[in-house]
């Protein structure tokens, strides 16, 4: 039986919004009489304001794809839910790689920190292409979703894991070239267009 978007936005909005905020609680306070005084302490942290920004708008644009995904979406079904479920799962995960990333980027364990980094989002991309794929399959799309939109998405689906791949590969010998790669990945999630037909006619004509 199909229902509403509406509680399943809630929800998912809750998770992001959690997930988002833990993201804070892994740049640690230094401690009072550290060596260098406390310009320097903060000055060392720089790997955790750089793993936080880096999450942050991960999640953010992450967060901006599923409105917009939820707004092309006409009804939920049961698969549809569970698949939602388990995007949900790697984005609640974020946090634990940001804090791996934070604290190993600038030592030997860097390969290792950043393509482990990488590699989580691996594992959501693949869930983000199973959510997809299953309101293809379950026929959801609103009918005003036209086939080249869909065709759109289902490109940049096939795509990201791809690039996620590669980028912790790149990472295990290269990570900040690694890093870089799996960052780059913002402008096609952020250029990613979800539109209805008349969206997209408007798009043409504007």
């Amino acid at each position: 039986m199909a229902e509403g978007t509406g509680r399943t936005e809630a929800f998912s909005d809750g998770v992001f919004a959690i997930a988002i905020t833990l993201l804070i609680l892994e740049i640690r306070v230094p401690h009072a009489g550290v060596e260098g005084g406390l310009w320097a302490a903060l000055v060392k942290l720089w790997p955790s304001y750089l793993a936080f920004v880096l999450s942050f708008f991960v999640i953010l644009v992450m967060w901006v794809n599923h409105h917009e995904l939820m707004r092309l979406v006409r009804a939920v079904r049961y698969p549809f839910l569970f698949a939602n479920g388990l995007v949900l799962l790697t984005v609640s995960f974020v946090p634990f790689p940001t804090a791996i990333l934070a604290e190993h980027l600038n030592t030997r364990e860097a390969g290792a920190a950043v393509a482990f980094y990488c590699g989580t989002f691996i594992v959501n991309a693949l869930a983000w292409a199973l959510l997809f794929w299953t309101i293809v399959r379950q026929h959801l799309f609103r009918a005003d979703v036209d086939a080249e939109t869909i065709e759109r998405i289902r490109r940049a689906y096939i795509a990201g894991p791809l690039v996620y791949l590669v980028a912790t590969l790149v990472a295990l010998k290269q990570p900040a070239v690694g890093l870089a790669l799996n960052a780059s990945l913002w402008v096609l999630w952020i250029r990613l267009g979800y539109r209805t037909v008349q969206e997209t006619e408007g798009v043409r004509h504007g």
